[in-house]
């Protein structure tokens, strides 16, 4: 394992060359055959200053409907965790943007904080959210207003805990339900292990993208579902990283060191793998305004002397510097 350290003068400097302002736009994938509609944001390459977008939560530093500055553009899809949404990596989506890339942020129907929620904790979750991202990707090249702008060749995915979990089902994996039993104690009451007990198991194809040629994960849950076996097919370029104290945060159980480290000893294509210290798994989180942190203590806090916007810096980079590397620049 490799041992993420702080680099910030490194960082910083490969920020100040980014040339370009984030602009985002909102974005609705429209519903079909039985599927829910999908909302997504869009941050983009735009040549305008950086303003600010204001939503019902957040101010985001981005130009709002921006012409998009390029063409073939790499396209970026991010999915959240459990209870998240499509502004849940916003830093990291500005920083690709600003970088050249085209970045989709999607809010999952099945478990997006604010919305119903009642499915969550289903084994819908499973299958649903891969189909999710090739549902979005299918849009953005084909039926988004600057489609002709993207490169097709050249697609990447971010994901984050369940959105880890995600992209390595979009990039080929295969997980097996049935050893969700080891994660239900005789006395869960979730809803996921219920339907386990009752034999009622999901049979639909997992949804894999080939398109999506290079991942950026952080703390995938579900490790213990993937074996060597359900991997073998992930053979694109994965970045990987896993905090150190994930264990011991309120993950309901689905994310620890052990698991992330059992992916990346499973991959058949070793992973660039990073090792956060004294990070928690809602480390990977933006630092919290002062009235989400009053809120949501539990995602906000971190280990004393952890210094989350720093870290944030290192990581958007890193992501960055790996995309920029199996996919190049685009072209401002």
């Amino acid at each position: 394992m490799s041992v993420l350290k702080f680099t910030l003068a490194s960082a910083f400097c490969l920020i100040t060359t980014l040339v370009h302002a984030a602009g985002f736009r909102f974005l609705t994938v429209p519903a079909e055959a039985g599927l829910p509609e999908l909302n997504a944001g869009v941050w983009s390459p735009c040549t305008a200053p950086v303003s600010e977008v204001k939503l019902r939560t957040m101010t985001l530093p981005a130009t709002q409907n921006c012409a998009v500055a390029g063409d073939k553009l790499p396209l970026i899809a991010i999915s959240h965790g459990y209870g998240g949404g499509f502004t849940g990596h916003h830093d990291t989506a500005e920083v690709l943007a600003d970088g050249g890339f085209v970045v989709v942020a999607l809010s999952h129907p099945v478990d997006t904080g604010g919305g119903d929620i009642s499915r969550a904790d289903t084994l819908a979750a499973f299958t649903e959210r891969p189909a999710d991202i090739k549902r979005v990707i299918d849009y953005m090249l084909n039926a988004w207003p600057d489609h002709a702008k993207l490169d097709p060749e050249h697609i990447g995915f971010f994901g984050f805990s369940r959105g880890g979990y995600t992209g390595l089902v979009v990039a080929g994996g295969n997980p097996d339900l049935r050893k969700m039993m080891a994660l239900c104690p005789e006395s869960s009451r979730n809803p996921s292990c219920a339907e386990l007990r009752r034999g009622e198991i999901p049979t639909p194809a997992f949804a894999h993208d080939p398109r999506v040629k290079a991942l950026v994960i952080a703390d995938p849950a579900f490790g213990p579902l993937f074996d060597p076996d359900g991997l073998k097919d992930v053979k694109v370029p994965i970045q990987l990283w896993a905090s150190a104290l994930s264990g011991e945060d309120r993950t309901g159980g689905e994310v620890t060191l052990d698991y992330v480290s059992t992916i990346a000893r499973d991959l058949p294509i070793k992973p660039d793998f990073h090792l956060v210290p004294n990070a928690g798994h809602f480390a990977f989180l933006p630092p919290c305004t002062p009235e989400l942190a009053q809120k949501r203590p539990n995602i906000c806090t971190d280990r004393a002397g952890f210094d989350r916007s720093a870290f944030h810096n290192e990581l958007n980079t890193v992501a960055l510097a790996f995309f920029r590397e199996h996919f190049g620049k685009a072209n401002p």
